[in-house]
């Protein structure tokens, strides 16, 4: 019989585009399970962050980082700020190119993330927050 088990993993942010590899986190949740084999699914209930997977070294975080910068950035106007005043309309705009949620099969216990393959968590209010993800597992 098919089980759902849902978790959660707690972060404190920085903001403006702050990048956390969770992968050890999730990694841990399904160790926790009890689940041999599945399916892991990472939700962030936020529309000014997003999840993605990248090789988490300096190098490819900067080159991502200045990627946002370029194509979407902060100091050009925004209706969202206008209508808001929070100044994170930049944050919405970056947040929708990324996924609110990302799943990763697990075999025998173990994330099937390739060598250099890393789970990203991607902040990008312009403000530091407490953030909740949602981790739901299904397997056997």
């Amino acid at each position: 019989m098919m089980a759902v088990i849902t978790k959660t993993i707690s972060l404190s942010t920085k903001g403006n585009a702050d990048m956390l590899d969770i992968t050890d986190q999730v990694r841990n949740r399904v160790q926790e399970s009890g689940l041999e084999s599945g399916i892991v699914t990472i939700f962030c209930p936020s529309s000014t962050s997003g999840l993605t997977t990248i090789e988490y070294e300096s190098g490819c975080l900067n080159d991502f980082r200045r990627l946002f910068d370029e194509i979407i950035p902060e100091n050009r106007h925004y209706a969202h700020n206008a209508r808001w005043g929070d100044g994170n309309g930049h944050s919405h705009v970056r947040a929708a190119l990324l996924e609110a949620s990302f799943t990763v099969p697990f075999v025998d216990r173990r994330l099937t993330l390739g060598t250099w393959q890393q789970i990203l968590y991607v902040d990008f209010d312009n403000r530091s927050r407490r953030r909740e993800l949602i981790v739901q597992l299904m397997g056997e």
